[in-house]
């Protein structure tokens, strides 16, 4: 049975969820599950924007087709070519022959590659600030490379003021029946899922987002339809106000992370002092076990908070795996502009603090404060004072 849901009188949501997918991309664990949005616009044309992943199958063609309500359609808008949103592109053409598709040139280069679909005669080619009318309806075109593929564009329209914004504001998790952001509770359930997607999926692209959101910036929103995720109807400036820290690496919070590695526990027995002393200091604080937290996680993380502790084991002359694991994935999406300390531990040849700094070195703007803590197997009761004065050293940045 067909589950839709109408956005505005013209508009409805037929996409649908994924509650088996373990992996989003084979990669991020989405245990909430994830939604793939699609929009049918029934207006003089018939526009339906974007497809959806395989996974949804007959259902969201079910979808498709009691909207339509035996009208053909018309149109197809590809605003991202990434499987997940195109993977039901062939067997929409297979339905509906007809239909023009609308994109950009790496759009049909895209379409090709992945589907061998080059379609001449009904492809209308669409580049920055191209406006189609569909009747009372028109959608305006915005570019938004590397958000977060190169083929990504947004549309607008200036009647509902729906800004169409492909993955940009798109959320990892299932919807239970909601559609809107304002049905979910969404700080209570959604943020973290927001944020994780974020980081995780256009967090290397902030300049490339600071620069669609100065276009958004310029138009009157009142909606937003992402790709994945709850739609926004109310409080827009809160959520574009996220996007534009996250964009500029700006933390939501003045805390600190704490991302440790432990083979015996003696690393970790450094990091429960510090962190009590942290509290005792009035400091917010998490601690985070690198080898047992998925790594999206701990990226999340690190661009909410200001400050940052790294501690982990030297192992095999090296550094502890799945700390090396973290900070290739920090570099690897932009993260800067945080403090750090640093712990290390080494029972005869401790590499982990140098290996730790160097990696940091390769981040912008991080500053790792002096107060190295370096532990020889097990934590002495004498490192207590060079522990305090890590505290110490946190507290007074983040109270700065």
């Amino acid at each position: 049975m067909e589950t839709t849901r109408k956005i505005f009188p013209e508009l409805f949501f037929v996409g649908g969820n994924d509650r088996r997918l373990a992996l989003f991309e084979s990669n991020f664990p989405i245990p909430r599950g994830v939604s793939y949005n699609s929009y049918l616009l029934m207006d003089e044309k018939t526009v339906l924007l974007d497809t959806a992943d395989a996974a949804l199958g007959a259902r969201y063609f079910d979808n498709v087709e009691q909207v339509l309500n035996g009208r053909p359609l018309d149109y197809l808008v590809i605003h991202h070519m990434e499987p997940d949103h195109a993977a039901l592109v062939s067997e929409l053409l297979r339905r509906h022959p007809g239909v023009k598709i609308i994109g950009n040139k790496k759009t049909f280069t895209l379409l090709e590659q992945f589907y061998g679909l080059a379609p001449d005669g009904s492809a209308i080619v669409v580049g920055e600030g191209d406006t189609i009318s569909f009747g009372k309806h028109s959608l305006t075109f915005y570019m938004a490379p590397m958000v977060h593929w190169p083929e990504a564009m947004v549309s607008y329209d200036p009647v509902s003021k729906a800004l169409f914004s492909a993955d940009a504001f798109g959320t990892f998790g299932a919807l239970d029946g909601a559609v809107f952001a304002d049905e979910v509770g969404f700080d209570a359930h959604w943020l973290e899922d927001a944020r994780r997607y974020y980081t995780n999926i256009c967090g290397k692209y902030g300049a490339q987002v600071q620069a669609l959101l100065k276009k958004a910036a310029a138009l009157d929103i009142a909606l937003i339809c992402p790709l994945h995720g709850p739609v926004w109807r109310r409080k827009l400036d809160y959520f574009i106000g996220l996007y534009d820290k996250w964009s500029t690496y700006t933390p939501e919070d003045r805390e600190v992370a704490v991302f440790y590695g432990s083979m015996y526990n003696n690393t970790l027995n450094a990091v429960e002092v510090l962190c009590a002393m942290l509290v005792e200091k009035g400091v917010r604080v998490k601690a985070y076990d690198v080898a047992s937290v998925h790594v999206s996680e701990l990226v999340s993380e690190a661009f909410r908070v200001s400050h940052l502790v790294l501690a982990a084991p030297t192992y095999n002359n090296g550094l502890y795996p799945q700390m090396a694991s973290l900070l290739h994935d920090m570099k690897a999406l932009n993260i800067q502009k945080r403090t750090v300390a640093v712990i290390e531990n080494g029972s005869w040849a401790p590499q982990a603090g140098k290996l730790m700094t160097e990696a940091l070195a390769g981040m912008k703007e991080m500053t790792v404060l002096p107060e190295r803590v370096t532990i020889k197997s097990a934590l002495k009761s004498a490192q207590r004072a060079e522990l305090q004065a890590m505290a110490d050293a946190i507290a007074a940045s983040i109270q700065s």
